[in-house]
């Protein structure tokens, strides 16, 4: 998820060794050999290793959490999530998604689940853009608006988490549930989200009928910031980071949010104005990624908790411009 500082994740890293590691990847490719194992630190969740084969193929293993100790609420089944998601955008959208070469649930060699992909060409956006001009860059942007309306047109009728049955029926009800998961998450471990319980669902049923409008589910990836992005030779590779995927509107994802919203997306996407009703939804979603970012600092145990304190921020800029009040 885009962080605005450098963190250390000790719970969900299910890190493996060279012997274990070296079993899984036989047991995917009984005829390669492994060269050499690299653990890819960007991510910050799942574990994922760059696997170099003797023949000169490569491939990325990711291996999910063994428990959900260090995961919030509304991180359910990520690798179903993540699987079910890249197959579903794989089979109905142009852009490129790595295959997925082996899927283990059986927790016969480790203790998570675990797959190995494609490896995609080129670099991580988050990386290459410091070395790249402001016209290439917003080449890049409109693609991700592109890519971002391909997905709006991969539809179902219900709305709910890629990872789980359980659905919706209604576009506010999943919202509500959604906040309710965090407002349930932060009351467990005691942790200061800016305004209470009660005033959150209060103003959400206030606020109902401007989720009314949506009634057919989009396909979201929901966190495609510039790290889960790809880039090569000026154009966008691949995405990656399926695993909080989910049925519902396309203003859910990241690339929406009050700090990261750009014109040139919005211009790739088709739209660069919205309504006061779309607005008042576009705020919820604001705050649910909010509070993502500030309670996760707490499950996955970051040293660094300047993402809490940077989303606390927003959060209380958010708030106020929904006229709601806080604590502080």
């Amino acid at each position: 998820m885009n962080g605005k500082a450098v963190k250390k994740m000790t719970i969900t890293k299910n890190r493996q060794s060279r012997e274990t590691i070296s079993r899984m990847a036989r047991k995917a490719f009984p005829d390669k050999q492994i060269a050499s194992i690299k653990e890819l630190t960007e991510g910050m969740c799942n574990v994922t290793y760059d696997i170099s084969f003797q023949d000169g193929s490569e491939s990325i293993l990711k291996i999910a959490a063994k428990d959900r100790s260090g995961n919030t609420s509304n991180e359910v089944n990520l690798m179903e999530a993540e699987i079910s998601a890249m197959k579903l955008a794989s089979e109905n959208c142009s852009f490129k998604v790595a295959d997925i070469q082996f899927y283990d649930t059986s927790n016969t060699i480790c203790d998570g689940h675990y797959f190995f992909m494609e490896k995609l060409k080129g670099d991580n956006f988050s990386f290459a853009r410091k070395d790249m001009s402001e016209e290439a860059i917003a080449v890049i942007d409109t693609e991700i608006g592109k890519i971002s309306r391909e997905l709006s047109e991969v539809r179902n009728p219900q709305f709910g988490f890629l990872g789980e049955d359980r659905r919706f029926d209604s576009l506010f009800l999943f919202v509500k549930h959604m906040l309710e998961n965090l407002l349930s998450d932060a009351k467990r471990k005691d942790i200061d989200i800016v305004c209470d319980e009660r005033t959150f669902m209060d103003q959400l049923e206030k606020d109902k009928g401007a989720f009314e409008a949506v009634k057919e589910a989009s396909l979201v990836h929901w966190d495609m910031w510039e790290g889960n992005v790809f880039v090569k030779d000026g154009h966008v590779s691949g995405i990656i980071d399926w695993e909080r995927a989910l049925w519902g509107e396309p203003f859910m994802d990241d690339r929406f949010r009050m700090h990261n919203r750009g014109r040139h997306f919005l211009e790739g996407f088709g739209q660069t104005s919205f309504s006061e009703v779309e607005e008042k939804r576009l705020r919820w979603y604001d705050i649910i990624l909010y509070l993502t970012m500030m309670i996760e600092v707490y499950y996955r145990d970051f040293d660094d908790k300047g993402q809490y304190f940077w989303a606390k921020e927003m959060a209380a800029t958010c708030l106020e411009k929904m006229g709601m009040e806080t604590e502080e």
